[in-house]
């Protein structure tokens, strides 16, 4: 906004805040006299102490002259008080909110740049609304998690690199790595290397490098399972035991896809949804979640409980790459499923062979 005495960036995301925050405060100090005309204020604060420190901080930098005249520039980054957390809701801190908002209504822009960046923040509170009435307001990001988001954050990464993505590469690793966005950007990076003079990062490159952390649902025994090969299942279960690995993100990783394949069965079998070579249609999945997407009451975070929740092309992939079984078969299998994990409880020592006795019975 034109005339405002400060910025203000603000999201669910710290490290999306943090990104946007440094590129704006590079931008906001570049004609900067020399590195003493610019001053980093630490806002992250784990107690009512901290953020009284934070503030008066704040108070000494923007009222600083600079060693050589001219503007100085002050950034209060990570401030994380403005949330719905103790710290947040305690009487002290929401004074010393109080005092921020007082410090910030009298600072001269022409003397000081000031840039403030948060994540959490609670929008309901009255700070967020003033500072979006009367400073340089960007809210950044949906809620954690969001796909919105997290392509925003691969793609701009990537614009970065100089590379791009085709086809199905980019749900792919977002599906992958899951909503960490560090880890989102750091793949990115790994990929632009990896791609090299191509500059295109195709599905191929992250099926081949990329290591699946988002919610175990890549692990090679659940593929070769849910493909119905039983001789690459003990392989595969063999490999995983052999690295030194445990039967629990195995087993949860086939409990979580089952039950995403018996909701996508239910809605093919039902003729709510269609399934092509381009995965489940999204007019009918958009039309599926309206009718029975309030069935799920409060259930909305992302879970396998909720197909809802999931990314519509990890579906379309999973049910592409399974040999679809019957409704019964796949309920059985989580019945399977629950057993097996009764039997490793007795047998906590055999965990390779009860999990290997389990894909024979489901499998042969």
């Amino acid at each position: 906004m034109s005339g405002a005495r400060f910025t203000f960036i603000c999201g669910s995301d710290d490290f999306v805040v943090g990104r946007l925050g440094k590129e704006r405060f590079a931008t906001l100090a570049a004609d900067a006299a020399d590195d003493f005309s610019r001053e980093i204020v630490n806002g992250f604060a784990a107690n009512v102490a901290e953020v009284e420190a934070s503030v008066n901080r704040f108070r000494d930098a923007v009222q600083t002259l600079g060693l050589f005249g001219g503007r100085r520039y002050v950034w209060l980054k990570d401030v994380n008080f403005l949330a719905d957390s103790v710290t947040g809701r305690a009487e002290s801190t929401l004074k010393q909110v109080e005092e921020l908002k007082t410090i910030l209504s009298g600072i001269d822009p022409e003397q000081v740049g000031v840039l403030v960046t948060a994540a959490p923040v609670d929008r309901r509170r009255s700070f967020p609304k003033w500072a979006e009435g009367n400073s340089d307001f960007t809210l950044c990001g949906g809620e954690p998690g969001d796909e919105a988001t997290l392509q925003q954050v691969a793609l701009g990464e990537a614009k970065v690199q100089g590379v791009t993505f085709e086809g199905d590469a980019l749900p792919l690793l977002i599906a992958k790595v899951g909503a960490n966005t560090r880890l989102l950007v750091e793949e990115v990076r790994k990929l632009a290397a990896y791609v090299g003079e191509t500059a295109v990062i195709t599905e191929a490159a992250v099926a081949d490098i990329v290591v699946s952390t988002a919610e175990g649902d890549f692990f090679e025994a659940a593929e070769a399972f849910f493909s119905g090969n039983l001789q690459w299942t003990i392989d595969a279960l063999h490999r995983h035991f052999f690295a030194g690995g445990d039967a629990r993100p195995i087993l949860c990783s086939l409990q979580n896809r089952n039950r995403l394949l018996i909701q996508v069965k239910m809605l093919i079998d039902a003729g709510e949804v269609r399934l092509g070579p381009g995965g489940l249609d999204k007019a009918g999945f958009g039309r599926a979640q309206q009718a029975y997407g309030k069935a799920y009451g409060d259930l909305t975070e992302k879970t396998a409980c909720n197909i809802f929740t999931q990314n519509l092309w990890y579906l379309g992939k999973l049910a592409s790459s399974s040999k679809m079984p019957s409704l019964k078969r796949m309920i059985d299998n989580q019945q399977e499923f629950y057993a097996t994990f009764q039997r490793m409880l007795d047998r906590p020592s055999e965990q390779e062979e009860v999990l290997r006795e389990m894909a024979v019975r489901c499998l042969s």
